[in-house]
């Protein structure tokens, strides 16, 4: 190097140094800032540095990778870094970044496990933006790892320290936890003030029946908690539903066919439908609509149905089911009155805004099984589902839902007949190539091998769409074809919602989405439903489901086009609208063991990773 440049060189490094760090403290230590410098000049810097000052540089370029993106180089450099060495400041930077990465990679657990450093009792004396960065991170991490009343805990504690834009989406974030929950009474014992001042929000506006009682509500709840910071800033989810306008629904016309093969299907919806109607009717909401029933079996053409509605005041159709009239609607410009049709139309039409289109699509159960894997950490699929158009149609959807997230699936065929089967599950799990390995290496040795077929092992688990009698024949292929690790996920259809253990020790450990209302058998409204007619305890009770989640939906639908983001809590699933106005369900999970379907914790699937 010439010597002309050294003393340029000296001053740049110096600069380099004293740009990452912070004040100095004679035991917290200090924390690295970004500098002017990319990020091969901090870890040359580095490589030539006392090792403190190495250790300062090579975080600061850590962080630089991660801003950017560069994950992989981050955990690299990352990787360099002796924690146990560092003073308990950049000890809380290192874990900080450490859980981001954590998080980035889909592994909440060990993001969460991040925080329990020691150093991180001394969080509070770091500057400001560094505690706030920690606790969100943790907060964030919580709620991954299916902790959101910790993650509630952790945001309502920094939320002083936040302004602007910040201060908004952590407002936002704890709102959306708080709604999420399910029972959020459960949680109020042991809450500090502001966190049950969220649980009370959240108990209002989830048990209020109609729009205009859910506004009354929210009203009433402000008036007696006027310093909590949902008063002084109403959550937009909330603020919109009060701008909503509050038009009571005195009148709903229920359009199923009463004849024909869709007859038992109908009866099942419908008697799901009045037993909601009933309950909201016990539980003194009001006003209660009036509902008519008409007979689309015999209708002699929709236009002839919608003059008698609208003259009769109807002010919201619920149905038909039937996929053909529901097509036909789909293919108008408008209609007379809103609708909630019971099917789905043909995809990627342009429907009119007034129809809605409501089903028990196993599409939606296969993007949530895509959703459960990824979040239990699973990046490479293989997948199975029937032949025809209905397999084709869950396959796809797995597999759109799977390649959206980032997943790779390395096989997806046809579910092949039993006596196949086990070819099949060979050819996918690669044990044929494993055998023949085994035959090559006993005929260079000339020694008999004491060994049995390896599965590959680039595959995290098998997606498996099927009837329960196809099922039952897959988990024990597993099990002979040495594959009984291989975790599995599967649609309700593989569950015959009975009490036959003997049939469930087949599909020991299987995974399945399922409704709430088969997954509850406490559930008031089930429980008036089964006493009724016994056979909603079974497989038609996702049909009752249905019917009580259409009445749900019928007041609620203004809430949903309103408030996009926004979900309920039905007994069908978690109900959202997608921008063409179909409703998706979002399933709990649940478990095969021992011969029962046990519900699993939310979002936690333990598959002994």
């Amino acid at each position: 190097m010439p010597a002309c440049l050294r003393p340029f060189l000296i001053v740049f490094l110096a600069t380099l140094l004293a740009a990452c760090a912070s004040s100095p403290s004679s035991t917290l230590g200090e924390l690295p800032r970004t500098p002017q410098a990319t990020i091969q000049q901090l870890l040359e810097q580095a490589a030539t540095s006392e090792p403190e000052e190495a250790a300062l540089l090579r975080l600061a370029a850590a962080d630089q990778a991660y801003q950017r993106g560069d994950l992989a180089h981050a955990r690299d450099i990352l990787g360099q870094v002796d924690v146990t060495q560092l003073p308990p400041a950049q000890q809380i930077f290192f874990q900080t970044l450490g859980a981001e990465l954590a998080l980035a990679d889909g592994k909440p657990e060990q993001a969460v496990a991040a925080f329990d450093h020691p150093a991180f009792a001394r969080l509070s004396e770091l500057p400001v933006e560094q505690q706030v960065r920690s606790q969100l991170t943790r907060a964030k991490a919580l709620e991954a790892a299916g902790q959101p009343i910790e993650a509630l805990r952790e945001r309502i504690f920094i939320a002083p320290l936040l302004g602007g834009s910040q201060a908004t989406a952590n407002h936002e974030a704890i709102w959306a936890l708080a709604s999420a929950l399910p029972d959020p009474h459960s949680h109020l014992a042991g809450a500090e003030a502001d966190l049950a001042g969220w649980l009370n929000l959240a108990a209002t506006v989830q048990q209020a029946g109609t729009l205009s009682v859910q506004q009354s509500a929210i009203n009433t709840w402000r008036q007696q908690h006027p310093n909590h910071p949902a008063a002084r800033t109403l959550p937009e989810p909330l603020a919109k539903l009060l701008e909503l306008a509050a038009e009571p629904l005195n009148h709903i016309a229920l359009l199923l066919p009463l004849d024909g093969q869709l007859a038992g299907v109908a009866r099942a919806l419908r008697d799901g439908f009045l037993a909601a109607h009933y309950q909201a009717r016990d539980q003194g909401v009001q006003p209660l609509p009036k509902i008519t029933l008409y007979d689309s079996s015999r209708l002699t053409s929709l236009d002839a149905f919608y003059r008698d509605a609208e003259a009769a005041k109807v002010q919201l159709v619920v149905g038909p089911l039937e996929k053909e009239l529901v097509k036909q609607l789909a293919e108008r410009p408008s209609l007379p009155i809103p609708t909630l049709a019971l099917n789905y139309g043909d995809t990627g039409q342009n429907t009119p805004e007034q129809l809605y289109q409501f089903g028990l699509a196993a599409e939606d159960e296969a993007r949530d099984a895509a959703r459960q894997a990824w979040a239990d950490g699973h990046r490479n699929a293989i997948a199975l589902a029937p032949r025809g158009d209905w397999g084709a149609r869950v396959l796809d959807a797995f597999q759109q839902e799977w390649t959206r997230l980032g997943g790779t699936v390395i096989a997806a065929e046809p579910l092949a007949e039993p006596v196949e089967l086990a070819g099949q599950i060979a050819e996918l799990l690669d044990l044929r190539a494993s055998e023949a390995r085994t035959d090559r290496l006993e005929s260079t040795t000339g020694q008999e091998l004491d060994t049995q077929p390896s599965r590959r092992r680039d595959a995290d688990f098998l997606f498996l769409a099927a009837t329960p009698q196809q099922a039952q024949q897959v988990k024990p292929t597993l099990v002979f074809q040495y594959a009984a690790d291989l975790p599995v996920y599967g649609t309700s259809h593989l569950h015959a919602a009975n009490d036959n253990r003997s049939q469930y020790l087949d599909l020991e450990g299987v995974y399945f989405a399922e409704t709430p209302w088969l997954l509850d058998a406490q559930n008031s409204l089930r429980q008036a439903a089964v006493a009724q007619w016994p056979a909603a305890a079974g497989s038609l009770g996702r049909l009752y489901a249905m019917g009580a989640d259409a009445y749900l939906l019928a007041s609620r639908l203004p809430q949903l086009v309103a408030i996009p983001e926004s979900e309920l809590d039905g007994l069908s699933g978690s109900l959202s609208l997608t921008p063409g106005r179909r409703v998706e369900r979002d399933l709990p999970w649940a478990q095969f063991r021992n011969g029962q379907a046990v519900p699993l914790q939310a979002d936690t699937v333990d598959v002994g990773r």
